[in-house]
């Protein structure tokens, strides 16, 4: 509720649509990117929805804080395994600042930065969280190849 004025009025006016539905969440979020034709596609509070959560993709999906060294690390990684991918139609790799977008699932917690999900295109409300390999390119592929439902090309020999 962001009322201009506060009353009791207003107040009433609010429970009476929230009881009846009519009532559309505030989702912090920062302007829908206008190229998004990069690696590594941008996720706003606006599209999460419309990118993680798309059934037709596979989507790998970071939530970093932009003042996180870890993240800052992790940045060029991430965009080379963005590349790596990029001809994959049914994989998106994504990521999303976290500190000025809402996260608009509840299957998707955020607790430290950065954290990475893979949300398979079958089971966008059962994401796998990425935990205890390192953040290389190596470990951060061999999770894609490892929980992707379709990839076009052949996994490569280990």
């Amino acid at each position: 509720m962001e009322p201009e004025e506060f009353d009791s009025d207003v107040l009433r006016q609010f429970v009476l649509a929230f009881k009846k539905g009519k009532l559309k969440p505030i989702v912090k979020s920062q302007p829908v990117p206008k190229n998004n034709k990069g690696p590594v596609k941008v996720v706003v509070g606006k599209t999460f929805d419309t990118i993680v959560m798309d059934p037709k993709n596979d989507v790998l999906i970071e939530f970093y804080a932009p003042w996180c060294g870890h993240c800052k690390k992790l940045e060029p990684v991430y965009t080379e395994l963005g590349k790596k991918y990029k001809n994959e139609k049914n994989l998106v790799i994504a990521k999303m600042d976290a500190t000025a977008n809402d996260v608009t699932n509840d299957h998707y917690k955020v607790e430290g930065f950065p954290t990475i999900y893979f949300a398979p295109r079958d089971k966008k409300n059962n994401p796998i969280k990425f935990e205890g390999g390192d953040r290389d390119l190596e470990h951060l592929s061999k999770f894609i190849e490892e929980h992707a439902t379709k990839l076009s090309r052949t996994k490569e020999e280990l």
